[in-house]
Protein backbone atom coordinates (compact mmCIF):
# COMPACT_ATOMS: atom_id res chain seq x y z
CA UNK A 1 0.00 0.00 0.00
CA UNK A 2 1.31 3.61 -0.63
CA UNK A 3 0.98 5.67 1.71
CA UNK A 4 1.18 9.16 1.32
CA UNK A 5 1.32 10.69 4.63
CA UNK A 6 3.68 9.58 7.30
CA UNK A 7 1.82 7.09 9.38
CA UNK A 8 4.01 6.92 12.86
CA UNK A 9 5.49 9.15 15.41
CA UNK A 10 9.35 10.24 15.34
CA UNK A 11 9.44 7.79 18.25
CA UNK A 12 8.11 5.00 16.30
CA UNK A 13 9.89 5.44 13.01
CA UNK A 14 13.72 5.17 15.83
CA UNK A 15 12.05 2.08 17.53
CA UNK A 16 10.56 -0.27 14.72
CA UNK A 17 13.05 0.86 11.42
CA UNK A 18 15.19 -2.05 10.29
CA UNK A 19 17.67 -2.78 7.54
CA UNK A 20 15.16 -4.56 4.40
CA UNK A 21 17.17 -7.03 2.31
CA UNK A 22 14.48 -7.78 -0.34
CA UNK A 23 11.92 -5.71 -1.87
CA UNK A 24 9.35 -5.78 -4.12
CA UNK A 25 9.18 -4.64 -7.55
CA UNK A 26 6.89 -1.58 -6.62
CA UNK A 27 8.06 1.97 -7.65
CA UNK A 28 7.35 4.93 -5.24
CA UNK A 29 5.10 7.44 -6.67
CA UNK A 30 7.55 10.56 -7.91
CA UNK A 31 4.71 13.09 -5.57
CA UNK A 32 5.92 10.73 -2.39
CA UNK A 33 9.72 10.43 -3.48
CA UNK A 34 9.50 14.25 -3.56
CA UNK A 35 7.92 15.09 -0.43
CA UNK A 36 10.23 12.34 1.13
CA UNK A 37 13.34 14.42 0.07
CA UNK A 38 11.75 17.65 0.56
CA UNK A 39 11.56 16.43 4.47
CA UNK A 40 15.45 15.28 4.44
CA UNK A 41 16.34 18.38 3.23
CA UNK A 42 15.86 20.17 6.88
CA UNK A 43 18.73 17.87 8.32
CA UNK A 44 20.65 20.06 10.12
CA UNK A 45 24.71 20.86 9.37
CA UNK A 46 27.56 22.36 10.63
CA UNK A 47 27.06 26.24 9.98
CA UNK A 48 24.10 25.10 7.64
CA UNK A 49 26.37 24.02 5.09
CA UNK A 50 23.91 21.41 3.83
CA UNK A 51 27.11 18.95 2.40
CA UNK A 52 25.40 16.56 1.14
CA UNK A 53 24.99 15.36 -2.56
CA UNK A 54 22.11 13.40 -2.99
CA UNK A 55 21.74 11.49 -6.48
CA UNK A 56 18.79 8.91 -6.58
CA UNK A 57 18.70 5.97 -9.76
CA UNK A 58 15.22 4.17 -11.26
CA UNK A 59 14.05 2.69 -13.83
CA UNK A 60 16.80 1.74 -16.45
CA UNK A 61 19.76 4.12 -14.56
CA UNK A 62 19.27 1.86 -11.55
CA UNK A 63 19.57 -1.71 -13.44
CA UNK A 64 22.17 -0.22 -15.72
CA UNK A 65 24.07 0.50 -12.45
CA UNK A 66 23.01 -3.13 -10.69
CA UNK A 67 24.45 -4.55 -13.74
CA UNK A 68 27.88 -2.61 -13.95
CA UNK A 69 28.65 -3.42 -9.60
CA UNK A 70 27.90 -7.16 -10.18
CA UNK A 71 29.71 -7.15 -13.36
CA UNK A 72 32.72 -6.07 -11.80
CA UNK A 73 32.37 -8.15 -8.51
CA UNK A 74 32.06 -10.98 -10.66
CA UNK A 75 35.03 -10.16 -12.20
CA UNK A 76 36.99 -9.52 -9.10
CA UNK A 77 37.30 -5.89 -9.68
CA UNK A 78 38.82 -4.47 -6.40
CA UNK A 79 36.92 -1.82 -4.71
CA UNK A 80 38.07 1.92 -5.45
CA UNK A 81 36.22 4.18 -2.73
CA UNK A 82 36.86 7.51 -2.73
CA UNK A 83 37.70 7.92 0.71
CA UNK A 84 39.46 5.67 3.68
CA UNK A 85 37.56 3.04 5.22
CA UNK A 86 38.49 1.02 8.44
CA UNK A 87 37.61 -2.60 8.17
CA UNK A 88 39.73 -3.81 10.63
CA UNK A 89 37.44 -4.28 13.45
CA UNK A 90 38.59 -5.99 17.07
CA UNK A 91 37.20 -6.59 20.16
CA UNK A 92 33.62 -5.73 21.40
CA UNK A 93 33.12 -4.13 17.58
CA UNK A 94 33.99 -7.12 15.89
CA UNK A 95 31.68 -9.44 18.63
CA UNK A 96 28.54 -7.28 17.10
CA UNK A 97 29.62 -7.16 13.63
CA UNK A 98 29.45 -10.79 14.21
CA UNK A 99 26.63 -11.23 16.02
CA UNK A 100 24.81 -9.80 13.33
CA UNK A 101 26.45 -11.90 10.75
CA UNK A 102 25.25 -14.70 12.32
CA UNK A 103 21.59 -13.67 12.89
CA UNK A 104 21.13 -12.62 9.08
CA UNK A 105 22.56 -15.89 7.61
CA UNK A 106 20.90 -17.93 10.35
CA UNK A 107 17.43 -16.73 8.52
CA UNK A 108 18.86 -17.39 5.37
CA UNK A 109 19.79 -20.58 5.70
CA UNK A 110 23.47 -20.26 5.19
CA UNK A 111 26.02 -22.00 7.45
CA UNK A 112 29.37 -21.22 8.71
CA UNK A 113 31.24 -23.16 6.52
CA UNK A 114 29.05 -22.27 3.58
CA UNK A 115 31.16 -20.37 1.51
CA UNK A 116 29.23 -20.25 -1.68
CA UNK A 117 26.69 -18.95 0.14
CA UNK A 118 28.21 -16.18 2.38
CA UNK A 119 29.34 -15.40 -1.65
CA UNK A 120 25.49 -15.47 -2.67
CA UNK A 121 24.66 -13.05 0.15
CA UNK A 122 27.49 -10.38 -0.89
CA UNK A 123 26.40 -10.51 -4.04
CA UNK A 124 23.29 -9.56 -3.44
CA UNK A 125 24.31 -6.41 -1.97
CA UNK A 126 25.56 -5.11 -5.35
CA UNK A 127 22.24 -6.63 -6.61
CA UNK A 128 20.82 -3.91 -4.26
CA UNK A 129 18.70 -6.55 -2.72
CA UNK A 130 16.14 -6.25 -5.90
CA UNK A 131 15.11 -2.50 -4.87
CA UNK A 132 12.97 -0.65 -7.18
CA UNK A 133 15.24 2.29 -6.24
CA UNK A 134 18.63 3.48 -4.87
CA UNK A 135 20.72 6.81 -3.54
CA UNK A 136 23.89 7.28 -3.30
CA UNK A 137 25.07 10.23 -0.89
CA UNK A 138 28.75 11.97 -1.65
CA UNK A 139 30.00 15.04 -0.85
CA UNK A 140 32.79 17.37 -1.93
CA UNK A 141 36.16 15.06 -1.73
CA UNK A 142 37.94 17.95 -0.42
CA UNK A 143 35.97 17.10 2.91
CA UNK A 144 36.99 14.77 5.25
CA UNK A 145 35.49 13.06 8.63
CA UNK A 146 34.12 15.85 10.01
CA UNK A 147 32.14 17.23 7.14
CA UNK A 148 31.02 13.53 6.89
CA UNK A 149 29.33 13.42 9.51
CA UNK A 150 26.92 15.63 8.18
CA UNK A 151 25.91 13.42 5.56
CA UNK A 152 25.58 11.11 8.07
CA UNK A 153 22.87 13.33 10.29
CA UNK A 154 21.68 13.62 6.84
CA UNK A 155 20.89 9.56 6.01
CA UNK A 156 19.23 9.17 9.50
CA UNK A 157 16.95 11.75 8.37
CA UNK A 158 16.05 10.54 5.29
CA UNK A 159 15.72 6.78 5.99
CA UNK A 160 13.48 7.88 9.52
CA UNK A 161 11.44 10.00 7.38
CA UNK A 162 11.05 6.67 4.34
CA UNK A 163 10.38 4.52 7.15
CA UNK A 164 7.33 7.04 8.34
CA UNK A 165 5.67 7.18 5.30
CA UNK A 166 6.23 3.41 4.29
CA UNK A 167 9.48 2.64 2.62
CA UNK A 168 12.19 0.43 3.85
CA UNK A 169 15.53 1.08 3.47
CA UNK A 170 18.99 -0.63 3.60
CA UNK A 171 22.13 1.62 4.38
CA UNK A 172 24.75 0.05 2.45
CA UNK A 173 28.87 0.80 2.47
CA UNK A 174 29.46 -1.77 -0.13
CA UNK A 175 28.28 1.17 -2.99
CA UNK A 176 30.97 2.86 -2.21
CA UNK A 177 33.73 0.18 -3.63
CA UNK A 178 33.06 1.61 -7.58
CA UNK A 179 32.30 5.43 -7.02
CA UNK A 180 33.23 6.29 -10.81
CA UNK A 181 30.50 4.22 -12.04
CA UNK A 182 28.34 6.16 -9.88
CA UNK A 183 29.74 9.70 -11.57
CA UNK A 184 29.36 8.13 -14.74
CA UNK A 185 25.61 7.53 -14.66
CA UNK A 186 24.87 10.45 -13.25
CA UNK A 187 27.18 12.87 -14.94
CA UNK A 188 29.38 14.19 -12.50
CA UNK A 189 33.29 15.21 -12.50
CA UNK A 190 35.59 13.31 -10.18
CA UNK A 191 35.22 16.88 -7.32
CA UNK A 192 32.44 14.53 -5.94
CA UNK A 193 33.23 11.89 -3.94
CA UNK A 194 30.27 8.79 -2.95
CA UNK A 195 30.28 7.74 0.97
CA UNK A 196 27.43 5.14 0.48
CA UNK A 197 24.30 3.96 -0.96
CA UNK A 198 20.92 3.34 0.37
CA UNK A 199 18.26 0.80 -1.51
CA UNK A 200 14.96 2.11 -0.45
CA UNK A 201 10.99 0.69 -1.59
CA UNK A 202 8.77 -1.53 -0.57
CA UNK A 203 9.01 -4.41 1.88
CA UNK A 204 9.22 -8.09 0.58
CA UNK A 205 7.73 -9.89 3.35
CA UNK A 206 8.51 -13.18 1.87
CA UNK A 207 12.18 -12.56 2.03
CA UNK A 208 14.11 -14.88 4.36
CA UNK A 209 16.71 -11.92 5.07
CA UNK A 210 13.93 -9.74 5.95
CA UNK A 211 13.39 -11.68 9.42
CA UNK A 212 16.52 -10.57 10.52
CA UNK A 213 16.26 -9.26 14.22
CA UNK A 214 19.53 -7.35 15.96
CA UNK A 215 19.57 -6.10 19.46
CA UNK A 216 21.16 -2.76 20.64
CA UNK A 217 23.30 -2.39 23.71
CA UNK A 218 22.37 -1.72 26.76
CA UNK A 219 22.42 2.05 27.69
CA UNK A 220 24.99 2.05 30.45
CA UNK A 221 27.65 0.53 27.76
CA UNK A 222 27.59 3.28 25.63
CA UNK A 223 26.73 6.31 27.73
CA UNK A 224 28.40 8.38 30.69
CA UNK A 225 26.13 10.24 33.17
CA UNK A 226 27.89 12.93 35.03
CA UNK A 227 26.97 15.87 37.47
Amino acid sequence: MVISKPTMSLIDAITSRRSIRGFLPDRVPPEVLEHVFEIAQQAPSNCNTQPWKVFVASGEVKDRLRDQFVERLDEGVPGQPDFPYVSAWEGEYRQRQVDCAVALYNEMGIARDDKPGRLRAVRRNFELFDAPHIVFLGMDRNFGATISLDVGIYAQTLMLTMHAFGISTCAMGSMRAYPDLVREAFGLDDSTGILLGISFGYEDPEVDANRTRTVREPLANSVVFRG
